[in-house]
């Protein structure tokens, strides 16, 4: 990739931010024309500085100016804040569960394209659930983050393997209204059909049926409006996630994980 000239004005998405010294700021923005960026705002931690709303979760125009082991932030207008999703703890975990796997995913200086718009559509989905009751906020707010991932791995390319049956390299075509049917998930390599040794993870028909709708833009739902899936479901595609993370990125985001604990233990528990 070339080298970017000394000054330009870029758009991203404030993925994490973090003290430098004693006033200054360390921001990782991403952008659709540089993927990830590392910029320092001078004097951003001081309350009068022009720069003190550029921090996590916001959508900033940065004028950005070359130096020489990192670039620094001159100004920042903000575009759209969601930082918002704070205030509910479930929204807040799905976001930076998002926020996380897009750093693991995308490396500096190596556009990912699509990443930015799609990581803005889903922040933008669990602000709208901000006054949706207590139950649904959960739900809906897991399963976007469940949706969401599912498209980030896509489009780094280490999406998982859905629709291919490891027995044979068939279509791997669930047979929904059979409850004795059963998936494995391989880590290294995908899913196959039947219980296989070595599986980490499996799951029925109905769950393989709801994940291989996940990379379609819209959330799976029934005509009534209401999500597909119950919670232990989205739970389980969750934890797949993780599991599949783990292997192919060496780790995987923490957030979710976190608010697993607090989530209630009926919905957590699974069919082997």
């Amino acid at each position: 990739m070339s080298t970017p000239p000394r000054e330009r004005t870029l758009e991203g998405l404030c993925l994490k931010a973090t003290p430098l010294g004693e006033q200054d700021r360390l921001l990782l923005l991403l952008t659709e024309e540089e993927g990830l960026l590392k910029l320092a705002a001078s004097g951003a931690r001081k309350p009068r500085s022009s720069l003190a709303a550029a921090g996590a979760l916001t959508l900033i125009k940065a004028q950005v100016a070359r130096g020489r082991s990192l670039d620094r932030l001159r100004q920042a207008q903000v575009i759209r804040s969601y930082s918002r999703l704070g205030e509910q703890l479930e929204l807040l975990a799905a976001g930076q569960w998002l926020l996380e796997l897009a750093r693991l995913l995308i490396a500096e200086a190596e556009p990912l394209p699509g990443a930015l718009a799609l990581l803005l559509h889903r922040l933008g989905q669990l602000e709208e659930l901000r006054s949706a009751p207590a139950e649904v906020q959960r739900l809906e707010a897991l399963a976007t983050a469940v949706q969401g991932g599912v498209q980030l791995l896509q489009l780094a390319g280490l999406g998982l393997p859905m629709n291919t049956d490891l027995n044979g390299g068939g279509d791997l075509v669930p047979p929904i209204g059979n409850w004795e049917w059963r998936c494995s998930l391989l880590p290294a390599d995908g899913f196959c059909s039947g219980r296989k040794s070595g599986a980490v993870l499996m799951l029925n028909a109905s769950e393989l049926a709801l994940l291989q709708r996940l990379l379609r833009p819209q959330l799976p739902r029934k005509r009534d409006g209401e999500l597909m899936g119950p919670e232990r479901v989205w739970l389980h595609l969750q934890e797949l996630l993780q599991i599949w993370c783990r292997e192919h990125l060496g780790r995987s985001p923490k957030a979710l994980t976190l608010l697993r604990q607090d989530w209630p233990a009926s919905a957590q528990r699974q069919n082997g």
